[in-house]
């Protein structure tokens, strides 16, 4: 529908709103007339047009507010599970990593490497040095490589998931305080969208902790729905609210890995998710391609 000479009015499926999310440029064509429109930015501005339109849809424009900060960030309401480092001095930081292709790419999350200093490492049999291949700050995802060869690799779901669905988170939480090995926990995916209806997450009800960012989260099958980002601040909420909320955590879906990856070049595998599993075999085959990151960091302030 054509509101003014210059702005035109159309319903956009779901589905063409995703794709909008990962494309840099739409051309429109008009009685002969090319147009284009650059999208470097729609990633950002979809989903702050989407908080708009659920406030307004449940309390009117007058209501609305600031509908701008839809970005999980650490030290809002929603926080990154803090890496294990806490800028004077130089400390251990460590957090979780998947294989995801034969040829040495690990997923981890943006946050786990972010502040580095020098060699970030796979620790496994032997520490292996990683380089960084990509990295994405808005979407909390980074690439890593390491110079060997891996037999065994993480599989990506390739349908979607549903809310009540069991999932399985993989990592390393607290690691040197508690066990050196991998820790697994079940939950339910609780909600499809995360903060602020941020579709870009999974809500989840597996318990994750320091050290979880960047290790995968499975379904019942085996293979891999998300990546464990973020946890609500419960200290802040109860501040706010005076009830303590309790497992309320957050994953990257597959979809935003997907688009990474494929923006990366990055070939990976995908599965259908048909044979339930038992979760201590799904943890079994983790073993070989969930790996621990590890790298030295400046102490954080704290404040």
């Amino acid at each position: 529908m054509a509101v003014t000479p210059t702005t035109l009015v159309a319903v956009l499926p779901n589905t063409v709103l995703q794709s909008f999310r990962k494309s840099q440029l739409m051309v429109a064509e008009i009685n002969g007339q090319t147009i284009q429109f650059q999208l470097t930015r729609a990633d950002q501005l979809i989903p702050t047009i989407s908080n708009c339109v659920t406030k307004t849809r449940a309390a009117g424009v007058a209501a609305a507010g600031d509908f701008s900060a839809t970005v999980p960030q650490q030290g809002a309401v929603a926080q990154q599970i803090p890496d294990d480092a806490s800028a004077n001095k130089l400390v251990s930081k460590s957090g979780t990593g998947f294989v995801i292709s034969s040829g040495g790419h690990i997923v981890t999350n943006n946050h786990v490497i972010d502040g580095c200093v020098g060699d970030i490492r796979l620790t496994g049999e032997s520490e292996v040095a990683l380089r960084v291949v990509s990295t994405d700050e808005f979407n909390d995802l980074a690439l890593l490589k390491a110079a060997k060869s891996f037999n065994d690799v993480a599989r990506i779901r390739a349908t979607a998931i549903r809310s009540g669905d069991t999932v399985i988170a993989i990592g390393y939480p607290f690691h040197g305080l508690l066990t050196s090995d991998f820790t697994v926990t079940t939950g339910i995916v609780s909600s499809l969208s995360g903060l602020l209806n941020d579709t870009r997450y999974l809500q989840i009800s597996a318990a994750v902790q320091s050290g979880n960012s960047g290790g995968p989260l499975f379904d019942t099958s085996g293979n891999v729905v998300g990546v464990v980002a973020a946890k609500l601040n419960a200290l802040k909420v109860a501040r706010a609210t005076g009830d303590l909320p309790e497992n309320i955590n957050f994953a990257i879906k597959t979809g935003v890995v997907r688009d990474f990856l494929d923006n990366s070049a990055v070939p990976y595998q995908t599965a259908d998710s048909v044979q339930e599993r038992k979760t201590a075999d799904i943890a079994t085959k983790a073993r070989g391609y969930t790996m621990l990151i590890s790298c030295s960091a400046k102490e954080k302030e704290k404040k």
